[in-house]
């Protein structure tokens, strides 16, 4: 739950991030009244920020020194407070565009020095999955209900291996709550509909589905299937050991934030021995938030499910063929990084791969 700012405790918030990612030191009142034209007192800006504090968006390292940003004070900047660069995406793009030529290299080539660019950049450890050419196509797919608002949807591939998930249906209204016999005969319809549509063809496709198609009164099951599809795609998908380019390593690991050896070791053994948990992780893609012509998707610190990096950031975004996700750019580097730049950064990558793919 997101504490609500007025603006002037949204401005206080925001320069504190901004002062501590560029210093990386606690901030107290004096630095923001003598660095930033907030137009209130020293007092206020304690004031402020304690309220802050209280609201769990900054917390005190120590207790005489300054404040610094929590992951739920990076979430609210990221959220309410910036607007990620479209010049910059940009000149990313035609740099890439410059330095990266698709018909002179290969594949691999082409990825490595994309990474190696992302990396310089965003000054943090950049990755790029290569693309997934081979992937699971549906045979038959079911819906069934098993209790009331709890649906299975249940996938067989091509190789006939069997799949599901389960989730919530979607909250009807009062006036149009239905018989669970109609429910059923809503889901019989629907899964004949997508056995239709889809049969041969990739799971993540359920995403790009034309939902017009469906009378009306069906459309609520699309978000629903969605996320239920990729969630089945995910797992189908089984990356190999060396489908991550990584760049940016050394440079990271020098920020002050990773100064104890055992925090280090743990990053380093997730990038070198565990990549099958991270490329799932950075393949996933987000149910909204949209950045230019990418999905970009921010998980900051305690949001992230990977143990050796919930006190990090992994910034990521698919690239496509087409309508379809076929791979992953990412960054990876300490929750105190520039977020404007690195989402622009990560966007334009994405899109720069989507458009050389198709």
């Amino acid at each position: 739950m997101q504490v609500k700012l007025t603006n002037r405790q949204q401005h206080i918030l925001w320069a504190t991030v901004r002062h501590y990612i560029a210093t990386a030191e606690p901030v107290g009142s004096k630095a923001l009244l003598e660095e930033y034209d907030l137009g209130v007192s020293s007092a206020t800006i304690r004031n402020v920020m304690g309220f802050l504090e209280k609201g769990g968006l900054l917390y005190q390292p120590h207790t005489s020194a300054g404040r610094i940003p929590s992951d739920s004070g990076y979430r609210t900047y990221v959220d309410q407070l910036i607007t990620p660069s479209e010049n910059l995406s940009r000149e990313v793009e035609a740099l890439l565009q410059k330095r990266l030529k698709w018909e002179d290299c290969s594949l691999e080539a082409l990825l490595q020095g994309a990474a190696q660019i992302l990396a310089t950049l965003s000054g943090c450890i950049s990755l790029i999955t290569m693309p997934q050419t081979e992937r699971a196509t549906l045979r038959h797919l079911q819906m069934m209900q098993i209790e009331a608002g709890r649906v299975m949807l249940i996938v067989v591939t091509d190789a006939y291996e069997t799949h599901s998930t389960l989730m919530d249906l979607p909250a009807a209204s009062a006036e149009t709550q239905l018989e669970p016999e109609v429910i059923d005969r809503e889901l019989q319809i629907v899964s004949n509909f997508l056995n239709s549509q889809l049969r041969g063809r990739s799971l993540l496709e359920l995403a790009t589905l034309d939902w017009t198609q469906l009378d009306r009164e069906f459309q609520r099951y699309g978000e629903f299937l969605k996320h239920s599809a990729a969630e089945l795609a995910r797992r189908t998908i089984t990356p190999s050991a060396t489908q991550i380019m990584i760049r940016g390593v050394a440079e990271v690991l020098r920020q002050p934030e990773f100064s104890q050896l055992q925090q280090v070791q743990t990053i380093i053994q997730l990038l070198e021995e565990e990549q099958d948990q991270l490329w799932r992780l950075i393949f996933e893609q987000p149910p909204s938030d949209k950045v230019g012509k990418s999905r970009v998707m921010v998980r900051i610190g305690s949001e992230n499910p990977l143990e050796p990096i919930r006190t990090c950031t992994l910034i990521s975004a698919t690239y496509r063929r087409g309508s379809t996700p076929v791979g992953s750019v990412g960054v990876l580097g300490p929750t105190r990084l520039d977020y404007e730049s690195a989402i622009a950064v990560v966007s334009a990558a994405a899109d720069y791969l989507s458009e050389a793919f198709s």
